[in-house]
C-alpha cells in the first residue's frame, strides 16, 4: 500500500512543481506589462497594437518583425521601450501574424514583395503621425524587416518626413549606403557570425577602421554595431544586451535619459514553457493504458527510414505546383503524407494486430499542446493562434502531418526505441526535405525554412508524446501530434497570393 502511495505523492509534487513555475513565471512576463496601456488597432488591414505608459507623449517607436514572425516575438522590445516612455507602434506584415492579407509579388524582386512591404511599413508610419506630439518617429525591426525599414526610412527622407532613427537586428540590407540611413544601430548576436560581418560593413562605410562597440560618425551620420553576446538569430530578440543597447540609442538619439533596463524575458518564457510542458506529465498517467508498439527489427527500421526519405521527394519535388495560399506548406503536405504513407506500409504495423486508438489520450494531447501550450505562447513569444484564413490551412495540412506522425511514433516506437533510432530518423527526415529543395530550388527553397519549426517541435511536443506513446499506444500519440504540428505549420508560416 506504502509502495503504491509514493508514486501518487511523486506526481502531486510534480505537479505542484509545476504550477509553481508557471504561476512565478506568469508574474514575472506580466510585470514587464504592468502599468502599461496595451491597445490593439488596424492600418487599413493591417493588424497593429500601441504600447505606451498612460499620459506618455514620448517619441513614437514603430516596431517590425522578420520572417515567419509577428508582432509578439518583438514585445521585448515594445513592452521595454514602452516602459522607458517610448510610444511603441508594432504590427504584423502582410501574410504575418493575424494579418488577413497575404503576401504577394515577386520575392526575389525589390520591385515585388519588398516594395509591397516598404509601402506597408509607411502605411503604419503614417498612422502612428497622427497620434499626438507625434513629431518624432524612430524604427526597429528584425532580420526580413531589416531591409523593409532602412527602404522605407530612404523613402520618408525623399518624401520629406524624414524618421529620427533605425535599430535593426540581425540586419542584412543592400540598400544602406553611407549615407542612409542616416542614423542607424545594428545589432546581431554572437553567433550570427556573417550579419556580424554585415554589421561592421554598414559601419565601415562610415568609418573605416571602427569595430564593434564603436560610434562611427561622419558629418550628420552616425552608426554602430553592437554584438549581443551568446546569442543567435532568435534569441537576439530577447537579449536584455541587445534591448539595452536598442534603448541607449534611442536615448542618445532624442537627448534623454530614461530610467530602467530589459529583464531576461526570454527565461521567463522558457520557464512558463517548460513549466506547462512539466504540468503534463501528471496529466498523462491519468490516461487509458494502450498497446504498446511493436519492436521493429533493425533491418526493417531502416529501409522504413531510408526509402520514405529518398523516394518522397524524388516522386513529389519535380511535379510539385503552388496550390495552397501559404508558402511551402502545400507542398510540405504532400511531402509528410507521402512520408508517412510509405513508413507505414513499410514497417507493416496494422499487420500486428495491435492496433488501437485511445481518444481520450489524443483529446488530452492536443488540447494540451494547442490550447494550453499555445495560449502561452501567444501571449508571450509567437503568434500562435490564428486568424479565419488560417483555419482551412492547418485542417488540409492534417492529410499529410497526421499519418506522419502515426508513423513516426511507430517508427520510434511509441518513444520506446532507442535514443539512436529516434534521432536518425529525424535527422533522415530533415535530409528529405533538403533533397526535395535540392530538386526544385526555385520552389523549394523556403522549405529547409521549416526545419527549426520541426526541431522545437520535436524537443517540446515530441517529449509530451512520447510520455503519450508510452501510456496509451503508438496511434495515439500520433494523431495527438499530427494535430499539433498541423496547427504549428498553419500558424508559423507567411500566407501568399501566388501569381
Amino acid at each position: 500500500m506504502q509502495t503504491h502511495a509514493r508514486p501518487i505523492r511523486s506526481k502531486i509534487a510534480l505537479a505542484l512543481l509545476a504550477a509553481l513555475i508557471v504561476m512565478v513565471s506568469v508574474l514575472m512576463l506580466e510585470r514587464d506589462r504592468a502599468g502599461l496601456s496595451i491597445t490593439a488597432f488596424d492600418v487599413g488591414t493591417t493588424p497593429a497594437t500601441l504600447y505606451q505608459t498612460p499620459g506618455q507623449t514620448g517619441p513614437i517607436v514603430v516596431i517590425a518583425h522578420g520572417f515567419a514572425g509577428s508582432r509578439q516575438i518583438m514585445q521585448a522590445y515594445s513592452l521595454r521601450l514602452a516602459q522607458a516612455g517610448y510610444r511603441v507602434v508594432a504590427f504584423d506584415f502582410e501574410g504575418h501574424g493575424r494579418n488577413p492579407v497575404p503576401m504577394s509579388g515577386d520575392v526575389t524582386s525589390i520591385d515585388g514583395t519588398t516594395a509591397l512591404l516598404v509601402a506597408e511599413t509607411r502605411r503604419v508610419i503614417a498612422a502612428a503621425r497622427t497620434l499626438p506630439d507625434s513629431d518624432h518617429i524612430a524604427m526597429l525591426g528584425h532580420s526580413m524587416a531589416t531591409d523593409i525599414l532602412v527602404r522605407a526610412s530612404i523613402a520618408e527622407e525623399e518624401a520629406g518626413t524624414p524618421v529620427d532613427a533605425v535599430v535593426a537586428i540581425s540586419m542584412f540590407s543592400q540598400a544602406v549606403t553611407a549615407t542612409d540611413p542616416p542614423n542607424l544601430l545594428v545589432i546581431t548576436g554572437q553567433w550570427e557570425r556573417f550579419l556580424s560581418q554585415a554589421a561592421l560593413d554598414a559601419v565601415h562605410l562610415v568609418d573605416p577602421v571602427a569595430g564593434a562597440g564603436d560610434l562611427a560618425q561622419s558629418g550628420d551620420v552616425t552608426r554602430k554595431a553592437v554584438v549581443a553576446p551568446l546569442t543567435e538569430h532568435v534569441s537576439v530578440l530577447f537579449s536584455p544586451v541587445a534591448v539595452n543597447a536598442a534603448q541607449d540609442w534611442l536615448d542618445r538619439t532624442y537627448d534623454t535619459q530614461r530610467t530602467g533596463s530589459a529583464g531576461h524575458m526570454g527565461w521567463w518564457i522558457l520557464a512558463l514553457l517548460g513549466g506547462i510542458v512539466l504540468g503534463f506529465y501528471p496529466v498523462v498517467s491519468a490516461l487509458p493504458v494502450g498497446p504498446p508498439a511493436p519492436a521493429i527489427p533493425l533491418r526493417r527500421f531502416l529501409i522504413a527510414t531510408l526509402g520514405p526519405a529518398v523516394l518522397t521527394p524524388l516522386i513529389i519535388a519535380p511535379l510539385y505546383r503552388n496550390f495552397l495560399p501559404v508558402l511551402v506548406a502545400d507542398y510540405l503536405m504532400l511531402h509528410l503524407a507521402l512520408y508517412g504513407v510509405l513508413q507505414l506500409v513499410l514497417l507493416r504495423v496494422w499487420a500486428a494486430g495491435r492496433v488501437e486508438v485511445k481518444w481520450v489520450a489524443v483529446l488530452a494531447l492536443s488540447v494540451w499542446g494547442i490550447v494550453v501550450f499555445g495560449l502561452a505562447l501567444d501571449r508571450y513569444a509567437a503568434s500562435f493562434w490564428p486568424n479565419a484564413q488560417r483555419l482551412p490551412i492547418i485542417a488540409a495540412l492534417c492529410v499529410g502531418t497526421l499519418p506522419f506522425m502515426i508513423a513516426d511514433s511507430f517508427v520510434t516506437e511509441a518513444g520506446r526505441g532507442a535514443l539512436w533510432r529516434r534521432v536518425l530518423a529525424r535527422v533522415v527526415m530533415f535530409a528529405s526535405l533538403v533533397l526535395a529543395a535540392v530538386i526544385n530550388p526555385g520552389d523549394l527553397t523556403f522549405v529547409v525554412i521549416v526545419m527549426p519549426v520541426f526541431v522545437l517541435f520535436y524537443l517540446v511536443y515530441g517529449l509530451m508524446g512520447r510520455w503519450v506513446g508510452r501510456r496509451s499506444g503508438a496511434v495515439a500519440a500520433g494523431l495527438g501530434l499530427g494535430l499539433c504540428l498541423a496547427w504549428a505549420l498553419g500558424v508559423s508560416f507567411p500566407l501568399f497570393a501566388h501569381v
